[in-house]
């Protein structure tokens, strides 16, 4: 095999020095707590369940990369030891059985499973079915493609306008924003209006599907104020990457204020599943509203 020319060495050389220096770049720019939070958006705290769901993804990847390095280095080694070497014009066997070898490789995959398994399911068990009694309760209706915030206990709603059907997106001061007190227990009532859709807030680490017909509930506190996005998570139809919102966390003062201005706005009732889809209504625009056919 004839020996690359001083050309093409240069050529190596010069790119694994600039993937070497790509790399450190990249990994200088991430500060200790984002490596500790495994690179997840948001920061510790922010819900009561943040830390749990970090620590369940920290420990999925940590494992997953053992396995990896393991099943890389086997995968190697068979190489190297196994290889044809000069002379040899014999096959190697062609089957072997080890059964110690084989109870190790269908055991262990297995036991991280289960495991796994365990721990999403306590976590999600937890999140789901908390036994904590809500201080807020939001209805939140995801159509096409916007969303609906229903304040249950307050009796007032809000709800944004769909995306553009020129493709252009609303500002961000424009997208509706769901408001939510600091510090106080809020339960989700989720679900569709139309089609699949999935109600997702990155920095809360935490999403559920909408799916038409069902409703899904979860709780959480948020701890800490902000304003932060939120998005579908599902591809729900053409516009599906317009269907954005805002969530505001705010003090107990700033979230009652909110509540104030939509009463006074008219925004007052329910919007209930009567405007689904199914049923043929029109969800009435925040921006036109008239106390008579805001009240249901």
């Amino acid at each position: 095999m004839p020996s690359p020319s001083p050309q093409t060495t240069r050529r190596r050389t010069v790119g694994l020095g600039a993937l070497g220096l790509v790399t450190a770049l990249a990994l200088g720019g991430c500060s200790a707590e984002q490596v500790s939070r495994g690179w997840l958006p948001g920061t510790p705290g922010i819900t009561e369940f943040s830390d749990d769901v970090v620590t369940l993804w920290n420990g999925s990847w940590i494992a997953a990369l053992a396995v990896g390095v393991i099943t890389w280095g086997l995968i190697i080694w068979c190489i190297i030891v196994y290889r044809k070497r000069k002379g040899d014009d014999r096959l190697p066997i062609q089957l072997r059985y080890h059964l110690p070898l084989e109870l190790l490789y269908t055991f262990v995959p297995l036991v991280m499973v289960g495991v796994l398994f365990y721990y999403t399911a306590t976590l999600q068990e937890e999140i789901t079915n908390p036994e904590a009694e809500p201080d807020v309760q939001i209805d939140v209706y995801g159509r096409q493609w916007t969303w609906d915030f229903v304040y249950t206990d307050e009796g007032v709603w809000d709800t944004g306008v769909p995306a553009q059907l020129d493709g252009t997106m609303a500002p961000a001061e424009d997208l509706p924003t769901l408001y939510l007190p600091v510090g106080e227990t809020v339960e989700f009532t989720i679900r569709s209006r139309d089609v699949a859709h999935s109600f997702w807030v990155p920095a809360f680490l935490y999403k559920m599907d909408m799916i038409p017909g069902e409703v899904n509930t979860f709780q959480l506190t948020p701890g800490e104020e902000g304003t932060f996005i939120g998005k579908c998570a599902e591809l729900c139809g053409e516009y599906h990457g317009s269907m954005l919102f805002n969530v505001s966390v705010v003090s107990a003062e700033e979230y009652q204020a909110h509540i104030e201005e939509l009463r006074e706005a008219g925004q007052t009732g329910e919007l209930g599943t009567e405007y689904d889809r199914q049923n043929a209504a029109d969800v009435p625009s925040s921006t036109s509203v008239d106390d008579e056919g805001a009240d249901h």
